[in-house]
This record gives C-alpha cells, structure tokens and sequence, in this order.
C-alpha cells in the first residue's frame, strides 16, 4: 500500500488497516511454517507495509495530541 493513501485514512481507519496488515502476515507466516508459500519475498513486504501504517499512525496520533 502506498503512503498516499494511508495518509488519506483518518486514525481509526489506519488502525483497522494495521490490523487487517497483521492478519494477513500471520496468514503468510503460517503458510511459510507448512511449506505453502511460494514467494517468501510477500513476508518482507508484508512487515514493511506494517511498519509504514504503524509510522503514519503515530505521526497523526501525535499531530491529534499536539492539537489539543
């Protein structure tokens, strides 16, 4: 997913993607433990499109706290 579109998502919506990221990694994670996954490079990506929602997740909770 590309950062323009999660910056677009408001809070709850990042927050509900993180977790839909999360479940479908432990999906690619169970199918790499029973010799399923073909394309070991989806876990990689899978943790890198976590971590960009996670970061632009914290960037609006914080600009949501500072406002205040």
């Amino acid at each position: 997913m590309k950062t323009t579109e999660l910056r677009q998502k408001d809070v709850a919506g990042l927050t509900a993607e993180v977790k839909a990221l999360q479940k479908a990694h432990f999906g690619l994670r169970m199918q790499k433990a029973t010799q399923q996954l073909n394309n070991t490079a989806t876990l990689r990506v899978a943790r890198r499109d976590i971590a960009r929602a996670k970061t632009i997740l914290v960037e609006k909770q914080a600009a949501v706290s500072s406002a205040k």
